[in-house]
């Protein structure tokens, strides 16, 4: 009976078409590479592969079994079943779905020119690093389209001009704001000492990364922002963002990924110029053809090996003569 309607099922499918059925496999498999990739390092990921794995089990199970007389009501769960399952994935995966959204929305950098982009990195660049150097420890957020208002905590308002002294002051050791974060929107600091959610201990690529990391990693995990870190034991400058930390081995790269993530057009663009002065400070090549016969378009080759042995009979008819 179950064999009688597998094999029911598998001629049905090959009633269509096979680009059909191959045009949806592709999307269904997109569709499922992109949640995969979308939960991978999260602690979502273990759930979903369970969840997935459950429900083509019993997927499998109703279409089979819940089709026969005897086992009706199992297809009859099985649809109830995935009502309180939808439920319960909207529940489980808040924080994710919370955040495909977020994304969903996100926009350019606070929609500035890139004379104001490049002036806000190169103070945070300076400012970094003067405190690499000293080995003063110090986070700074740079907002771009999704307000962190909603997730950071307290702090005190500021809103000032956007100075690499500043910015060196603040995070001086003694001073009350230089234990927490510093908040920029746009070209000013918005505020300092703002408390930041922490990412979980197993979200984090090394254990022994300190605080100011996980609070840089939970809240670029939750926004688009960009987050730059100093650490105040070794001195390293990284930055956080999507939940993942990125390691700079100095200020110049440092510059380099500011730019590259808050303004990609001028870094292409930066980029093209470069590859096109390399090509115009390129030498063209020497022709191995023989200049001429230009006149008749009839271009010889210059490079055949020449004869010693013709060449010294000419030499002797020569003295003959």
């Amino acid at each position: 009976m179950y064999s009688a309607r597998l094999a029911d099922l598998l001629g049905r499918l090959a009633t269509y078409p096979s680009w059909v059925v191959a045009l949806e496999l592709a999307i269904i498999w997109v569709c499922v590479y992109a949640m995969v990739r979308f939960v991978q390092g999260t602690r979502a990921a273990g759930a979903l592969k369970g969840l997935l794995l459950l429900g083509i089990v019993l997927g499998v199970l109703a279409r089979v079994l819940g089709g026969a007389e005897v086992f009706q009501r199992i297809g009859l769960l099985y649809d109830r079943f995935l009502g309180f399952l939808a439920i319960g994935l909207v529940v489980v995966f808040q924080p994710e779905l919370r955040r495909a959204l977020v994304r969903l929305g996100e926009t350019p950098f606070f929609r500035s020119s890139p004379k104001e982009i490049a002036l806000v990195v190169d103070e945070i660049c300076e400012a970094c690093k003067y405190l690499s150097k000293a080995r003063f420890g110090a986070i700074i957020v740079i907002e771009r389209s999704i307000a962190v208002a909603g997730v950071v905590e307290g702090g005190t308002p500021m809103n000032a001009e956007l100075t690499s002294r500043l910015l060196q002051t603040i995070f001086f050791p003694g001073s009350a704001l230089h234990d927490l974060a510093v908040v920029v929107k746009g070209k000013r600091i918005a505020a300092a000492g703002v408390q930041l959610p922490l990412a979980e201990p197993e979200d984090m690529p090394d254990k022994r990364l300190g605080s100011r990391h996980r609070a840089a990693v939970g809240l670029s995990r939750e926004c688009d922002a960009v987050v730059v870190i100093v650490s105040e034991e070794s001195g390293r400058i990284r930055i956080a963002e999507r939940g993942r930390l990125t390691l700079v081995e100095s200020v110049d790269e440092l510059d380099r990924e500011l730019m590259s993530r808050l303004n990609p057009e001028k870094l292409k663009a930066m980029a093209a110029a470069a590859a096109a002065a390399c090509a115009a400070a390129v030498p063209e090549p020497i022709s191995n053809y023989n200049p001429a016969n230009d006149a008749t378009n009839a271009f010889e080759a210059i490079n055949e090996p020449l004869n010693l042995d013709d060449a010294g009979a000419d030499l002797d008819k020569s003295r003959i003569n």
